[in-house]
């Protein structure tokens, strides 16, 4: 069975969807140009331990955000949960979160750490700062700028054309980049996913901190031929986490959610 549901939050919608009958609830975070519905084909490796609310971010699925480029912030997304979790009757919950969902996964840490039981994070955005990112939300010149490629599909292939020629980044992600930038509607994606999530950054030492304080179950999982989120990244976190397990499975940045899955199981 699966229950759609929407939290109304000033001039924000967020929706997302409840589903199996599991005892552990799990949020479930996706990651960029994905929804809900790429879960849903998943649910029976999951269902019988867990009952999923997978959450549908802004700009993506049927969620909405009504304040322009306005960036959410923490104390917005922390409300948003505590809607979710008063209307749900959560008192604790794991968590699952890929590439993108990863920057929601650490927010909800960090607001929640008390509820937070597990967390599996597969090929997490919000690690590893990337530089680019950096650069296309630090002001708002740049802004501008990046705000320009929406219209003008031609000043994105062309910037993609002489980066890939001067081979300063892995021509996967160059083609993974021109896959999400191909059509305005996408452009607009990535443009405000990128301007208004830009305040979802984290202190990794203050994240371990709180996953060792309340013995904080912590599973990542990356691919071996992940160009986007490297394997190596990923230990600007670990380092400061004390106990942890951390998979490098034999897929890519697009393939790993479904081979990640089968990790996923509850705290004995």
């Amino acid at each position: 069975m699966i229950r759609e549901s929407f939290v109304h939050y000033r001039q924000h919608l967020l929706h997302y969807v409840k589903a199996g009958n599991g005892k552990k609830p799990l949020l479930v975070f996706h990651g960029f140009g994905q929804d809900h519905t790429l879960y849903i084909p998943l649910l029976k490796q999951l269902s019988g331990d867990y009952t999923l609310y997978i959450v549908d971010l802004f700009f993506h699925g049927k969620s909405t955000w009504g304040d322009g480029e306005r960036p959410l912030s923490k104390e917005t997304w922390n409300n948003i949960l505590q809607t979710i979790f008063q209307d749900e009757g959560i008192s604790s919950f794991s968590i699952l979160a890929y590439s993108l969902g990863g920057k929601f996964a650490l927010a909800t840490l960090e607001g929640f750490p008390n509820q937070v039981k597990e967390m599996f994070l597969v090929a997490p955005d919000g690690i590893h700062k990337n530089i680019w990112y950096s650069l296309a939300t630090s002001s708002q010149l740049f802004r501008r700028f990046f705000r320009g490629m929406i219209s003008n599909q031609n000043r994105f292939q062309k910037i993609a054309g002489k980066i890939d020629r001067l081979d300063i980044i892995d021509k996967s992600v160059i083609r993974f980049a021109d896959y999400q930038m191909g059509t305005e509607e996408k452009r607009k994606r990535v443009y405000y996913s990128w301007v208004v999530f830009r305040h979802l950054t984290f202190n990794l030492k203050t994240i371990g901190k709180l996953i060792n304080q309340h013995s904080i179950r912590l599973t990542v999982i990356t691919g071996r031929h992940d160009h986007v989120i490297r394997p190596e990244s990923m230990n600007a976190l670990l380092r400061h986490v004390k106990t942890y397990e951390f998979e490098i499975l034999d897929a890519g940045h697009s393939g790993l959610v479904r081979e990640a899955l089968r990790m996923v199981t509850p705290r004995a």
